[in-house]
């Protein structure tokens, strides 16, 4: 007489600890794409305000942050800070690290926004290598 014994899955052997670790991992992952997509989306709210392209406009146009950087100027890394709109009025407290062929830098910008005007208190670049602190908002 030829009985054959059946072998159980492996899932049948190993759901006790399979199904525990998965489950865990599976929210693992999802909890990084969540920071991620966050962070995706506060960075894009930043890259998209009037002050950061205020700011990135304003440090391309000057002679003596090209002549210490290079050309092109381009931002390096994640933006910190604070943005804040509401109707007509807002304010912004960004730094935004920037970069050139030669060297790096930091752009700080402090500004308030009145009847959808904004107006800056503070725009300037610190260079990383020298600390040197370049007003942008001297020649206004």
């Amino acid at each position: 007489m030829n009985d054959l014994i059946q072998e159980k899955s492996w899932f049948s052997r190993n759901w006790g600890w399979a199904v525990p670790l998965g489950g865990c991992l599976t929210i693992i992952v999802l909890f990084f794409v969540f920071l991620g997509s966050v962070i995706f989306g506060v960075s894009e709210l930043i890259t998209e305000s009037v002050p950061y392209k205020d700011a990135i406009t304003k440090v391309n146009e000057d002679d003596y942050v090209i002549d210490i950087l290079g050309e092109p100027i381009e931002t390096n890394g994640i933006m910190n800070g604070n943005i804040s709109f509401k109707n007509s009025e807002g304010s912004a407290d960004i730094s935004i690290p920037i970069k050139g062929p030669n060297g790096e830098a930091e752009l700080y910008v402090i500004g308030t926004k009145q009847n959808d005007q904004w107006t800056y208190s503070e725009l300037y670049v610190i260079i990383s290598e020298t600390n040197e602190q370049i007003d942008l908002l001297g020649y206004e």
